[in-house]
């Protein structure tokens, strides 16, 4: 054997050794989508990952992290080995993804957009959604978390367990929660839940922010006169699926869920609504309204008599057809 290659194989057992940095904590290192492994090396070792670039080039080839680098902002603990690094290059083990949950996102939309920021298959999101310790923390009545995973934007490790990542967002649930919310409750002798779920049917109506309050008034005033809800958001929920009309067959749907069949409010939330929609749950407008129906222009006309309320929906659909192409 040559004496450099003597050297460099002694080189690479001293790597294979004591390969690990002493520094304490993680280095946040971006690799680029189609990286090759000396773009990848060089940016680990720049970041103060590896001490030898070259080396653990040579190291990742001879345990098959040469090809299929994963692309992604990663989290490396300083003090990791190199075969573990190559792993994790290999297997996107330490990607953080940035998930952004939207206001009024259905457990629907968020469980698909989680599991691939996981990188987690959907049943075991579904799974987690359902975690009955979960629940009974919150005192969630319903089967699953619907309405307390809350909108906001997180960041996950890719291959963080959709239990914990879960559980990250109903923290945060709890976390937005105003302490002096709980006395308001008592105030309506509503629940949480109620509530929550009131606050859903509201995020999913309205458009324009300063009709949330509004929106509010009415269906808490036709809860006091016990008057159906007749909340179109809820017989989309019933249904699984969004229209931007609904027929009068849709209106049939046999679930607790339809507000224009069943009194009060739903079982439980349909939707994950923001902070604005609670609070206007809690503080509905001080205003006689009893109805509403929605504008082309997405601001909503609102009356108190049926008649007047008739007389408002043919403008709306005078509108629709004059804005029709």
């Amino acid at each position: 054997m040559r004496s450099g290659a003597r050297a460099f194989s002694a080189l690479a057992l001293g790597a294979l050794l004591g390969c690990a940095s002493s520094q304490e904590g993680s280095a946040h290192v971006t690799i680029p989508a189609g990286a090759s492994l000396r773009t990848a090396s060089d940016s680990l070792a720049a970041h103060g990952v590896v001490a030898n670039a070259t080396l653990f080039r040579w190291f990742a080839r001879m345990n098959g992290g040469a090809r299929d680098i994963k692309a992604g902002n990663y989290v490396i603990p300083y003090a990791i080995g190199w075969l573990a690094l190559v792993h994790a290059l290999r297997d996107g083990e330490g990607i953080e993804n940035r998930l952004t949950i939207p206001e009024g996102w259905s457990l629907a939309n968020i469980v698909p957009a989680l599991a691939q920021a996981l990188g987690a298959p959907e049943d075991s999101v579904v799974l987690a959604t359902r975690d009955s310790a979960l629940r009974e923390e919150l005192d969630v009545p319903t089967a699953t978390l619907e309405g307390y995973l809350f909108p906001d934007t997180y960041v996950f490790g890719y291959g963080t367990a959709p239990r914990t990542a879960v559980r990250a967002m109903t923290q945060r649930f709890e976390e937005k929660w105003d302490p002096a919310w709980d006395a308001r409750l008592a105030q309506l002798q509503m629940s949480r839940n109620e509530i929550v779920t009131l606050a859903s049917i509201i995020e999913k109506e309205a458009q324009l922010p300063e009709e949330r309050p509004v929106i509010s008034a009415v269906y808490h005033n036709r809860l006091k006169r016990k008057m159906l809800l007749q909340a179109d958001p809820t017989v989309q929920y019933a249904l699984g699926l969004h229209r931007d009309r609904l027929y009068y067959r849709d209106l049939r749907v046999d679930s607790p869920y339809n507000t224009y069949k069943y009194p009060g409010l739903p079982p439980g939330p349909i939707a994950s609504p923001g902070r604005a929609s609670l609070e206007a749950a809690l503080y509905p407008a001080n205003v006689p309204y009893l109805y509403f129906v929605a504008m082309p222009d997405g601001h909503h006309e609102f009356r108190v008599t049926s008649k007047a309320h008739e007389e408002a929906v043919r403008q709306a659909r005078r509108a629709r057809e004059t804005k029709a192409p």
